[in-house]
């Protein structure tokens, strides 16, 4: 039997308000809908073990409120900057209460550079300091700076001094079990004026330094800014991979929002064996709650 358009419509019309009503009668529709996001789950993540960085994080809340927000999205671990403008002792009380580790921080910044052999002394005995506060809030790693340019020092000069001061401060490292993490800059956005930019340079360091406690910090959005090829390049340095860390390009926010496609390259990471933490040094673009969506969204493949 055949229908009108008239008949079809109607009886179309029909079936819809039934399935509509079967939908209705359903626990679902009555009020019983899935039940309301797990915030505290959010950063458990299935492959990889990501690190908010509490300098970039929740920046209109106190240092300690940072890290208590951390631990309410459920990531396991935080990392920061500087170490000597911090309640050290409060920090590591908090984290071990909240069941937080404390990734990384900064032990040497920007300036004074210790590409420059005027402050090879500085750098090692605070080497020695960054050591013992790394073992007194129990973190196993920390970011070393090369420095920016030195006007009276070529490229070849400042980058040999770099090497030269990480060699000496090898034994230090080593005997403390405690990681120093040179990290790579980009010039094009962020740090123009910096000596070290990229995988070739740090890694022809490393290579030479040749200790298993000095490593790269393997910035992924100073590299996409610097070189790109970003899984080629962990391929190619991943036995002088120390840490990594990670932001979208442009506008250094959290993955999903920019170019790069983490998911990749977070299972590049993960199949080439990296298991430690990923810092977040990112800066949320729409609030932490969003950001932390994201970031879990980067570790599914």
């Amino acid at each position: 039997m055949s229908l009108s358009r008239r008949q079809f419509v109607a009886a179309a019309g029909s079936s819809a308000l039934l399935a509509g009503a079967a939908l209705e009668s359903t626990p679902t529709a009555r009020g019983q809908e899935t039940a309301p996001e797990d915030i505290s789950q959010i950063g458990k993540t299935p492959h990889t073990r990501f690190a908010v960085n509490v300098e970039m994080w929740f920046t209109g809340l106190p240092f300690l409120d940072r890290i208590r927000e951390t631990a309410k999205l459920g990531f396991p671990a935080v990392e920061f900057w500087p170490y000597d403008n911090k309640d050290l002792d409060a920090v590591r009380d908090l984290c071990g209460e909240l069941g937080l580790e404390i990734a990384q921080f900064t032990a040497w910044g920007f300036s004074p550079g210790m590409n420059h052999p005027k402050n090879e002394a500085a750098f090692l005995k605070t080497v020695e300091e960054a050591c013992e506060v790394a073992h007194h809030i129990n973190c196993k790693k920390m970011t070393v700076v090369a420095g920016n340019i030195q006007p009276d020092r070529t490229q070849a000069e400042m980058l040999s001094q770099v090497t030269r001061c990480l060699e000496l401060a090898a034994p230090i490292l080593e005997s403390a079990n405690v990681m120093a993490i040179l990290e790579p800059m980009n010039e094009r956005v962020d740090h123009p004026g910096h000596c070290l930019y990229g995988s070739t340079d740090a890694l022809k360091i490393c290579r030479e330094v040749d200790s298993p406690m000095v490593k790269i910090n393997w910035d992924l959005y100073h590299m996409q800014i610097t070189e790109g090829d970003l899984c080629g390049h962990l391929r190619e340095g991943i036995d002088q991979i120390g840490y990594l860390q990670l932001a979208d390009h442009p506008g250094r926010n959290e993955p999903g929002t920019g170019e790069v496609h983490y998911n990749r390259v977070l299972k590049q990471a993960f199949d080439l064996g990296y298991r430690d933490f990923v810092g977040l040094e990112c800066r949320p673009l729409e609030g932490e709650l969003a950001a932390a969506r994201r970031v879990a969204a980067a570790d599914i493949w």
